[in-house]
C-alpha cells in the first residue's frame, strides 16, 4: 500500500500566503462583527422584555 504525505506546507508564493492570510482575516472579523451585532440585539431585546 503506497502511503502519501499528509503535511500541509503552505501556500508556495508570498502572493498566495499574503491571500490566504487576508481571507483568514475577512472571515475572522466578519464573524466578530456579526457576533457582536447578534449580542447587542440580543441585550436590546432582553432589556425591552424585562421593563
Amino acid at each position: 500500500m503506497a502511503e502519501q504525505s499528509t503535511r500541509f506546507h503552505g501556500p508556495e508564493t508570498q502572493e498566495a500566503f499574503l491571500a490566504d492570510r487576508m481571507k483568514f482575516w475577512g472571515g475572522f472579523t466578519n464573524a466578530t462583527v456579526g457576533t457582536v451585532i447578534f449580542l447587542i440585539l440580543l441585550l436590546a431585546a432582553m432589556g425591552f422584555f424585562l421593563l
